[in-house]
């Protein structure tokens, strides 16, 4: 018994340190002096400097940056929900026929690969006139995070009751005001844990926002970062600062409502 426990733990720590390895990597990166970057064989920083963090916020435009992907990952979330919520409401509690094709349909589109869809979706940006500007990247996450939005929000639908429903038609409501007293307050888990996904995708997408942006007007932080190096050299310590300092919201809000995520991302799976 307790080497199955001591192996269980062994697995866990060899896990851990797989998948937080980078990450701690590019945190004690940042905070090595200029000189000690290229050191071999690799060693902690001996003497600790915040150089890089005032670099990033100094001779890059970091706070451009981060304004673009707030703005786009924000109003993508936004749309997500506002689309998304409706057309979940009428898969879930509306009788519509061939719902199943429907959500096989909304599923299949989320796993097209990015790189298959970059070209078409550039000639329909510039013919637009779109491209440089947030609502390429707007309009562009929306469609490829609609189906995580829709699945996830059709689950939490489903299991509200059918009988408040009715009791609801009975009272007078039509079927919009019935979504808008009855199924929205009654969904705010799965509506916020939607809503920290959508928004930690729209954050993090880098191929489209490399493609559809050229300048700092509109580029989003994954773009600005990979364009940190300049002619003659590549600031390491410059990107692995910038790194740790737009992960960590992400990490906080991941952590802070990891219950809500999870309880989203299972919702409608058990059946009592």
């Amino acid at each position: 018994m307790k080497i199955k426990i001591i192996v269980f733990y062994f697995l866990l720590i060899l896990s851990l340190l797989y998948c937080l390895g980078p990450y701690l990597w590019q945190f004690f990166t940042s905070f090595k002096p200029d000189h000690e970057l290229t050191s071999i064989p690799p060693i902690f920083p001996k003497t600790p400097t915040f150089s890089h963090y005032r670099a990033v916020f100094k001779e890059h435009p970091f706070f451009r940056i981060i304004l673009n992907s707030f703005i786009v990952a924000t109003a993508t979330t936004l749309l997500c929900l506002i689309i998304g919520s409706l057309a979940s409401y009428s898969i879930a509690k509306l009788k519509i026929r061939g719902k199943i094709i429907i959500l096989s349909i909304f599923l299949s589109i989320s796993m097209f690969p990015p790189i298959a869809t970059v070209s078409p979706l550039y000639i329909i940006i510039r013919f637009l006139g779109l491209r440089d500007t947030w609502w390429a990247l707007i309009l562009t996450y929306t469609t490829f995070a609609m189906p995580l939005t829709i699945w996830i929000l059709s689950n939490f639908f489903k299991e509200i009751p059918d009988d408040l429903l009715k009791a609801a038609k009975v009272d007078g409501c039509t079927s919009f005001t019935t979504f808008i007293k009855i199924i929205l307050p009654l969904s705010g888990p799965g509506i916020f844990t939607t809503a920290i996904l959508v928004f930690i995708f729209s954050w993090n997408e880098f191929l489209y926002a490399l493609t559809f942006t050229n300048t700092e007007s509109s580029r989003t932080i994954p773009v600005g970062i990979a364009l940190f190096p300049g002619l003659h050299e590549i600031p390491w310590g410059d990107i692995a600062a910038a790194s740790i300092t737009v992960t960590i919201p992400l990490i906080m809000l991941t952590l802070l409502f990891q219950k809500r995520i999870v309880e989203g991302l299972t919702a409608g799976a058990i059946k009592g």
